[in-house]
């Protein structure tokens, strides 16, 4: 756990850390990539991710409240499944996935902080920003889980007050002809973009690692979850109506990284587009925060349990020195990845694993309290979820699945070293 005095980590900080690691790089950076898929029709797509994600927070939550533990999803792999290889190597692509999510959301507030700088400035100016934001951040989460949550707290409202302005502004001035179902691609592309959708919903897991710094995580860490992701979702659909109806699919797709700044200009001008731009880097910023805490609480609890080398779970500040290390890895990644294909990289890695970790639910539904019903059902939607994803990436980005494949082989092989290494393997934190 991450050292602190006090326990800081309440309702409304969990909600705030939620939303901050929800609203970053999937609304912002994505909503072009994912356009490019089901053009006007995207918003539709963030309903059905929604609605994945609800369930999945609805059994996640239901295990955190159980089992409150800073390892999170690492807990209830361990609760469901025991000790062995299969746990570990699950727990190290949860542990990848997150640097990969990162490293995206990285590159996204480096995009948007670029469209500051004048015209014909330097490409490399993009990765200065997300080198910079990391270590920023960095030093920040070294300070302890108190800092972290009064900066959540004050992002989150910042953010959420642009961008529910933006969305209602946006849906008064909407062009109905603009939205027509008229314009809408096949809704199988409106379920393959779940590829890119569901990666702007994948932050809510950083609420399960929260738990020990809960006085009350029982009662608190479910209710949380389920309010972050409705708030959200509410959010995303407002959001990419507005967008739609003030932008031809064309222009979104051509704004890419920018598509809401640029939503902003036929409403707001060009004030509407530095604020929304500001907003973004907000928005960015507070992800990587509430991620980066998440991540250092994981590798702690995979270094205890000798799943990581030990240094990971050395204190260094008010932290862990995993917290270091992870930020050193999410830097290197961002040098090397493209948004969209780390996008679907990501959503497939995390919806295989909440789908693993609802399966394994199913057999603890009688401790946690969980309908069966429910559980199954998450299991069921995030499986179909990744197998659609999956399809399309073999179809339009086939290096998707071999990285896919690369990270599974890798997870596999670090955690067969790791255990004759050390001989150590995952224990369960709470009993």
């Amino acid at each position: 756990m991450m050292q602190s005095q006090a326990r800081p980590i309440g309702f409304w900080s969990a909600v705030s850390m939620g939303i901050g690691a929800m609203v970053g790089a999937g609304i912002f950076a994505l909503l072009g990539e994912a356009s490019s898929i089901s053009g006007s029709a995207v918003y539709l797509s963030f309903i059905i991710g929604g609605v994945i994600a609800l369930f999945s927070g609805y059994s996640l939550g239901k295990l955190g409240a159980r089992y409150p533990s800073a390892g999170g999803i690492v807990e209830y792999l361990t609760q469901s499944y025991g000790v062995g290889y299969f746990t570990g190597s699950m727990s190290i692509m949860l542990f990848f996935a997150a640097l990969v999510s990162l490293s995206l959301i990285a590159k996204a507030f480096g995009n948007y902080a670029a469209t500051f700088l004048p015209a014909g400035s330097a490409v490399w100016w993009h990765h200065v920003f997300a080198v910079g934001i990391v270590v920023f951040f960095v030093l920040i989460n070294l300070r302890g889980a108190k800092d972290v949550a009064l900066w959540e707290r004050l992002t989150v409202a910042i953010k959420f007050l642009v961008l529910t302005g933006f969305a209602v502004a946006g849906i008064f001035y909407a062009k109905p002809e603009l939205l027509s179902p008229s314009h809408y691609p096949p809704m199988q592309d409106v379920f393959f973009s779940l590829a890119i959708t569901f990666f702007a919903y994948e932050g809510f897991r950083v609420i399960t690692n929260t738990a020990e710094d809960m006085p009350d995580p029982a009662k608190t860490l479910p209710r949380a979850m389920i309010a972050s992701i409705l708030f959200v979702m509410l959010l995303y659909v407002g959001v990419a109506i507005a967008v739609f109806g003030n932008l031809p699919t064309d222009r979104v797709i051509e704004a890419k990284d920018y598509a809401l700044a640029e939503a902003a200009l036929p409403v707001f001008g060009q004030f509407g587009f530095t604020v929304v731009a500001i907003a973004a880097l907000v928005s960015t910023a507070s992800s990587i925060n509430a991620n980066l805490y998440a991540v250092t609480n994981v590798t702690y609890q995979l270094a205890k349990d000798g799943e990581l080398p030990a240094v990971f779970g050395k204190p260094i500040g008010n932290s862990r020195e995993g917290l270091v290390i992870s930020g050193l890895l999410v830097i290197v990644f961002s040098l090397l990845f493209d948004l969209s294909e780390v996008a679907a990289i990501g959503s497939i890695s995390i919806l295989f694993i909440h789908a693993v970790t609802h399966i394994g639910h199913f057999r603890l539904s009688r401790q946690t309290g969980g309908s069966r019903f429910l559980i199954a059902l998450a299991a069921l939607f995030s499986l179909v979820a990744m197998a659609l994803a999956l399809y399309y990436a073999s179809q339009h980005k086939g290096n998707v699945v071999t990285v896919l494949v690369g990270f599974v082989t890798v997870a596999v092989l670090v955690e067969f070293l790791l255990q004759k290494m050390t001989g150590r393997v995952i224990r369960t934190r709470v009993a």
